[in-house]
């Protein structure tokens, strides 16, 4: 079987050739569970290097048809770097995946996504509840940010970085949800994560009156919940042998 690792590309270093098969998979696994919302919404992914650049999604393109090669190179200001490039990147994209990467230097991967039920519990007044194992593992690593429009205004990306601080997971109000990793693994990892946990908040909700779980069962999961990012070392493995099995050309 063939692997990301044993795959090469002569027109990119291998560093960035690696990010490049990582971050395309995210996509392809984001539009096979169904997160994907046609055209819009990104993934996004720091290039190896002193530079700081990013590669992120062609404009236009569904998260089906992307693959690692049709990755778009920006510099942090928005600039495709490059050489002889054809493709266009989303603005409002671009604005809040820029203002995580530049505000957080460990922020090798940035995911944002669309999908119905995280925006449902986005809108939700409370928020993520604890109605579930998975919502609690959540939980701790839970920021939120409140709706100001289409992402086109650069001065948002202040408030957005303030209101992220340290975590790894946000929920923006009104409008989707966010993660952070160190890589694509980790950022897919809390995204699946944080889904799952809104998938069931929907669910559980619209059966009605809920149970909610003891403060010490919600405390106890909270100190269980701190090497949550470190699934993603478990599951991305897997989930990469997933797309081989499907015969997906993500690593072209």
């Amino acid at each position: 079987m063939t692997t990301t690792s044993s795959i090469e590309n002569s027109a990119f270093p291998d560093a960035e050739w690696q990010v490049r098969t990582e971050l395309a998979a995210a996509y392809r696994l984001v539009a096979h569970y169904g997160w994907d919302d046609l055209v819009f919404t990104h993934l996004s992914a720091r290039v190896p290097g002193p530079e700081h650049h990013f590669l992120i999604n062609p404009y236009g393109w569904l998260f089906d048809e992307i693959t690692a090669s049709s990755l778009v190179k920006v510099d942090e200001h928005g600039e495709i770097v490059d050489p002889g490039a054809t493709n266009n990147v989303n603005p409002a994209g671009f604005t809040i995946h820029s203002a995580v990467h530049m505000a957080r230097k460990e922020a090798g991967a940035v995911l944002h996504l669309h999908a119905a039920d995280g925006v449902a519990v986005s809108a939700h007044a409370d928020g993520l509840l604890p109605l579930s194992q998975t919502a609690m593992l959540c939980l701790p690593h839970i920021a939120y940010h409140d709706y100001e429009g289409v992402a086109l205004d650069l001065s948002e990306r202040e408030r957005l970085v303030n209101d992220l601080g340290d975590k790894h997971i946000m929920m923006l109000r009104n409008h989707g949800t966010l993660t952070v990793g160190q890589n694509v693994g980790e950022a897919f990892i809390y995204m699946h994560f944080l889904m799952r946990a809104c998938e069931i908040q929907v669910r559980a909700m619209a059966m009605g009156e809920t149970w909610a779980p003891s403060t010490a069962a919600i405390d106890t999961t909270a100190k269980q919940s701190q090497q949550l990012g470190r699934a993603g070392a478990l599951a991305w493995p897997a989930l990469l042998r997933k797309l081989e099995r499907m015969g997906s050309d993500y690593a072209t």
